[in-house]
């Protein structure tokens, strides 16, 4: 595990939803509070972290402000970029002298401090370490016709979730590299000549981008006690 050393967090929330139907996935109710506070209170919770910066859009910047101003983690509120990596940065360029970063998707209001702090306990053996779960589905390889070409086997196959962890260093080093866009932090990573450790995550920690995610995270949040 990691001791003594200072560990930050960026929560991403800047994505436009646009499959909501015109809801705010990140001011959502949800349980009796929102999706936002959801998020950044298992962070303010969780004694691992220091500091948060939460990167939300030019829509909902100023109500994310107001919603998080009673978080005493939470250092910063920042604007996103127009593309992930670019909203992840001014995050991080927020959060000063941190040895691990934290970076978790705000729309996966589900996560738990078990998979902050297990993803920490895993990127300290590489430096670098990914939330996922084994695939349960079977998957097909298919081609521009929609033929398929071969059906690959599951035994290795992961779906990625964040909380994703990395020292600093490594990040930082990653986003100078990164010309090309990319759907994770992981995956930058992995460009820039890195490994990426897996460590187990969970299959309810969904991410929402429908309203029938948010139904779901809703019911989900109910059995757990939410």
């Amino acid at each position: 595990m990691i001791n003594n050393q200072k560990v930050g967090a960026v929560i991403v929330a800047a994505g436009s939803g646009e499959r909501m139907g015109g809801v705010d996935k990140m001011l959502a109710p949800l349980g009796g509070r929102t999706v936002l506070a959801w998020v950044v209170g298992v962070f303010q919770e969780c004694p691992a972290i220091d500091e948060i910066a939460v990167v939300l859009g030019e829509h909902n910047i100023e109500a994310g402000q107001r919603l998080l101003a009673g978080f005493s983690k939470v250092i910063a509120v920042c604007r996103g970029g127009e593309r992930r990596q670019d909203s992840v940065l001014a995050g991080i360029n927020h959060l000063g002298g941190c040895r691990w970063l934290v970076i978790h998707d705000g729309a996966r209001p589900l996560l738990t401090a078990d998979l902050i702090t297990d993803g920490l306990a895993a990127a300290a053996e590489s430096g670098a370490a990914a939330c996922a779960v084994p695939v349960t589905d079977t998957i097909k390889l298919a081609g521009d016709d929609d033929y398929v070409r071969e059906t690959l086997s599951r035994k290795r196959l992961w779906a990625v979730q964040t909380p994703q962890v990395f020292r600093s260093d490594i990040i930082t080093v990653a986003y100078r590299q990164a010309q090309a866009e990319f759907t994770d932090d992981a995956s930058l990573v992995e460009k820039a000549g890195y490994r990426v450790k897996l460590y187990k995550g969970s299959y309810g920690n969904i991410k929402i981008t429908t309203p029938a995610h948010l139904a779901l995270a809703g019911v989900l949040l109910g059995e757990r006690g939410g």
